[in-house]
């Protein structure tokens, strides 16, 4: 057995002459040859990295050794003794053969390094389904960071959550999946105690790589989210700089309620409805009431209040300016977060109608975070409303490439094929994202808009109604009312009408949903003025005006013509 005395790292494998992390010269014996032993609780100090709080916790990890114990210790052999024999010379030529041996090691392993990986969901072992926002929030972080390492490869968040619950198969998983091994992972929450076990699995032979049981106080859990990015990051790649390795383990607070109230408020933002995004803000603002510098939370609030009216829970005239505030204070404290540089991006798309600034956030946080799928997203969306059709679908296929299973990605690479008239090519690509998640009323309701646009009529009917029952929502009824209408069954447009406009009186709908009916009422002056309304009101979904083929019969009106020119948008 060997030892480094610098890092302290245990090697069984006694052809090594030295650390694979630091290149210090290993001593042979156990801890205790080094001159001292090392205690077993290890007590974090402060060497964190920028951002990081300096707690003092102690976190006990027992690490699983992946190499075996050789049987005995070979034996030293004294050459100054013997006859016949230079011992400069025997000196010199021991350390070649050290030095080569140590070269030809890095050199011939180095093409060994993973560089690609999937982190899976970790497993609630609580028994409480309220700390599940705890195992999926401590699976996301550390995907975001291993996602700072310099050329990994690290599979989207929603890819490998389409396993969760399911039993890991290293060998299937990493088949499927592409990548060269699997980190998987439990948590578990006893009152105030903590213990997570980690391990990282070679996919092609299933066998454990590097394995780590950690258990901390709760107070604890910044400390520890820290440590374990720094313990998979450093088993990952054998070299990094100083730069990157602070980046992965960098945290955003010291604050362990602030940090569990930003998971609670991410787990909610992960589920995209109307309820859900109330209660994203909930979280992140309670999260910033512990915290008033939590970076991180502001640049969620941010983009949880940017979806508000896209979302119909409120207008953007009551969201959008929360969302700008929340991006910029996150941005005045940590101006590297990619997320509020992307929320800011949005903000003034959609509701300053600045083309240009929006561009540049966008840039910005792919400058930032290259394979940050959501700014690819969003510019991609954004880019279809200049007509920029190419560019637009480039940025859009970029982002289902990053987070292939991602369905609002999907659904909206498809909008750009209808924005773009290529409505065969649209469909198709609907219906590829409703193979993934049949479920998803977004691709329903926009199979059942193409097949509108092209004369589909029965089947756009079916496809909204789907729609409406899996998502219930005044967009929705928005285009049921539009496709009855066009289709003939007045009537029923009328009595749907009707209903959306008692329920404006309770809840925010729209504009946009009054005028699809009057549109296909053939009321072009109402129509106008709901569309108007919906403009001054700064609504998303205003941008697409200049695209939207719903509203071809409306391109020629001068009105409709000033809207355009008042957003910056192409005739």
């Amino acid at each position: 057995m060997k030892r480094c005395p610098e890092c302290r790292r245990d090697y069984y494998d006694n052809s090594l002459s030295y650390c694979l992390d630091d290149g210090s010269a290993l001593l042979e014996g156990p801890a205790g040859a080094a001159g001292r032993e090392e205690p077993e609780t290890a007590v974090l100090h402060g060497t964190s990295a920028p951002g990081e709080a300096a707690t003092r916790a102690q976190i006990l990890t027992t690490e699983a050794a992946t190499g075996s114990m050789p049987d005995q210790a070979p034996r030293k052999r004294n050459f100054a003794g013997r006859r016949g024999v230079a011992p400069l010379a025997i000196i010199g030529a021991a350390l070649l053969i050290l030095a080569g041996g140590f070269l030809g090691y890095r050199y011939f392993t180095a093409s060994a390094e993973i560089n690609s990986i999937a982190v899976m969901p970790f497993g609630n072992e609580s028994g409480n389904p309220d700390v599940e926002y705890l195992s999926d929030g401590m699976t996301e972080t550390l995907i975001n960071s291993l996602s700072q390492i310099p050329n990994m490869k690290v599979k989207a968040r929603s890819l490998v959550f389409r396993y969760k619950g399911e039993p890991i198969d290293p060998k299937k998983l990493g088949s499927e999946l592409g990548v060269q091994a699997i980190l998987t992972g439990t948590v578990m929450q006893r009152g105030d105690q903590m213990a997570l076990n980690v391990e990282l699995i070679d996919a092609q032979t299933e066998n454990t790589i590097w394995g780590n049981k950690y258990e901390c106080r709760e107070s604890d859990i910044v400390t520890l989210q820290s440590e374990i990015a720094r313990d998979v990051s450093g088993k990952l790649k054998s070299r990094m700089t100083s730069f990157d390795a602070a980046k992965i383990a960098k945290t955003y607070t010291a604050n362990p309620e602030a940090y569990q109230l930003y998971l609670r408020g991410k787990f909610s933002w992960n589920k995209r409805t109307g309820e859900s995004l109330k209660q994203a803000v909930e979280f992140y603002r309670q999260a910033i009431e512990k915290d008033p510098n939590y970076a991180l939370a502001y640049s969620g609030l941010a983009e949880t209040y940017v979806l508000y009216s896209s979302y119909d829970v409120a207008s953007a005239d009551d969201s959008m300016p929360l969302g700008k505030a929340a991006a910029l204070q996150a941005l005045a404290i940590d101006d590297s977060l990619a997320e509020a540089h992307s929320a800011l991006g949005f903000y003034f798309s959609n509701y300053e109608w600045n083309r240009g600034d929006s561009e540049k956030e966008y840039r910005r946080a792919i400058e930032l975070k290259p394979d940050y799928s959501t700014a690819h997203h969003w510019l991609g969306a954004d880019l279809v409303y200049l007509k920029r059709f190419d560019e637009s679908l480039a940025e859009l296929k970029r982002a289902e490439e990053l987070d292939p299973l991602s369905p609002i990605i999907g659904t909206n690479l498809g909008d750009t094929l209808v924005y773009a008239r290529r409505y065969d090519d649209a469909i198709a690509q609907y219906k590829r994202v409703l193979v993934r998640d049949p479920n998803f009323g977004s691709a329903h309701r926009a199979l059942g808009w193409v097949y509108g646009l092209a004369g589909r009529y029965p089947e756009a009917i079916a496809e909204t109604r789907l729609a409406l029952e899996l998502r219930e929502s005044s967009s929705e009824k928005g285009y049921l009312g539009f496709w009855l209408a066009r289709s003939g069954k007045r009537d029923e447009a009328v009595n749907i009408l009707n209903d959306l406009k008692r329920e404006a009186g309770t809840e925010y709908v729209q504009g946009y949903t009054f005028a699809l009916i009057y549109i296909g009422l053939g009321n072009k002056d109402e129509a106008l003025n709901w569309l108007e309304k919906h403009m001054l009101s700064h609504a998303e979904t205003a941008s697409a005006y200049g695209v939207a083929p719903e509203l071809d019969d409306l391109r020629s009106e001068p009105r409709f013509r000033e809207m355009l020119k008042r957003m910056n948008l192409p005739e």
